[in-house]
């Protein structure tokens, strides 16, 4: 069980779990109804598109290369799954909203590999954090979160302790996704394809909020 949890994991995971919600949301209304922060329906749209393949297997095969693509630089540059205050976090927050950046103006100029870079983006993400004490942690699909929750919910029913730790860092996660979700709702209602600019910053304030927390937590150790 995660006996003490640090505030600064419980609030780093509702932060990018807000930040790919608001993704995931601009995504599916501006995105062909696609997601981008995670892939199972991609794979779903794949598998179902090679009955008669058309250029849009090859587009949907690309989005899935792409997020494996931006899990792979954040294995290789993070070079650890085991969260810990200190690693590189904030230079590959950077890196996800230039990704983010490029996107937008890939988009805005009517290419498709605008898609390609944001779904890296959320790749690189989603591999940036895996675990904690034993606690898979994933900020950018719910369906892990939920399924843990309801396993700890069942299990306390049979009368095993209740990690109350664990649940909130869990509730963290899906209250951060579902703000993140609305948050992007209302921007694409008002800016289009334009308010991709909004997690892109979001994400370059996550990295110096880190950056910052990391020096004030170095000063007094």
């Amino acid at each position: 069980m995660i006996s003490k949890l640090p505030r600064w994991i419980e609030y780093g995971a509702l932060l990018l779990a807000a930040l790919a919600g608001c993704v995931n949301a601009i995504g599916l209304m501006g995105f062909q109804h696609q997601a981008i922060s995670h892939i199972s329906g991609t794979m779903t749209l794949l598998g179902s598109s090679l009955t008669s393949p058309t250029q849009t297997s090859l587009h949907l095969l690309l989005i899935i290369i792409s997020f494996m693509f931006g899990s792979a630089f954040s294995g290789f540059f993070i070079d650890s799954q085991a969260l810990k205050l200190g690693r590189r976090y904030g230079v590959a927050l950077c890196i996800e909203g230039a990704l983010l950046l490029l996107a937008l103006w890939a988009l805005l100029n009517g290419l498709t590999s605008g898609q390609y870079l944001a779904s890296a983006a959320c790749g690189l993400q989603n591999a940036m954090i895996t675990t904690y004490s034993g606690a898979i942690i994933r900020t950018t699909h719910m369906t892990g979160i939920i399924t843990d929750l309801g396993i700890m919910l069942g299990s306390s029913l049979k009368g095993n302790p209740f990690d109350r730790r664990k649940a909130k860092l869990l509730m963290f996660i899906i209250v951060g996704f579902l703000s993140g979700g609305l948050v992007g709702a209302l921007l694409f209602q008002s800016f289009d394809i334009m308010s991709l600019a909004f997690p892109a910053i979001f994400s370059f304030s996550i990295a110096f909020g880190y950056w910052i927390y990391l020096s004030v937590f170095s000063s007094q150790t």
